[in-house]
């Protein structure tokens, strides 16, 4: 259930919470409403996606101070805060701290909704990029030693005879270890190679 994209509304104000809840929903932005910081950190799970749209000022708990709270918890979802005119500078200073972006009150819907989507399109590339580092650190896992050894030389821009000679083994046996490592790595070429363990692929 938590790693459904979701706009995740944190407001003490009951009226802007249901206002945000409906706008984000006529437009496909599904969203959960949390009344403080702390109701939402209580229920904060690492596994959460999307986007937070916090108040900057709340009762108990303020929006900056529930950030700190969310970055010590390596939060990565992007925050948007919702501020007064009097709190812009407390905004500014959160988003040196991390914060994506922050929306003044009395929000244009328009503008607020396209912040919205546009976190969660960062969110999302997040975590297709994280995804795809954990896959490469699978394949690169299932290597050999031997053809860890023949791949750093490959990655180095060296020929077959090279590699052999380098490894004391035949250039038969590096086009065999060649083969299996493209293969593991699900690439067809050095070049694809070096972009998946370089993270561009």
């Amino acid at each position: 259930m938590n790693r459904a994209p979701l706009a995740h509304i944190v407001d003490d104000d009951e009226a802007i919470r249901d206002a945000l809840a409906w706008l984000f929903q006529t437009c496909g932005v599904p969203s959960r409403a949390w009344m403080s910081g702390d109701d939402f950190l209580a229920d904060y799970d690492p596994a959460m996606r999307g986007c937070v749209v916090l108040d900057v000022r709340m009762d108990g708990m303020s929006g900056p101070e529930c950030l700190v709270q969310l970055l010590a918890r390596g939060c990565t979802m992007p925050v948007i805060f919702l501020t007064g005119h009097a709190d812009v500078p407390v905004a500014v200073s959160a988003l040196k701290k991390g914060a994506f972006d922050f929306i003044e009150k009395p929000f244009n819907d328009n503008e607020l909704v396209n912040v919205v989507i546009d976190a969660l399109a960062l969110d999302a590339r997040r975590q297709a990029n994280a995804a795809a580092r954990a896959g490469t650190s699978a394949r690169l896992a299932s290597l050999s030693a031997r053809e860890r050894d023949v791949m750093e030389r490959i990655l180095a821009g060296k020929l077959n005879k090279v590699i052999a000679d380098e490894l004391d083994i035949a250039v038969r046996t590096v086009e065999v270890h060649r083969a299996r490592i493209f293969e593991k790595m699900g690439v067809k070429s050095a070049v694809e190679l070096a972009q998946v363990v370089s993270g561009g692929g």
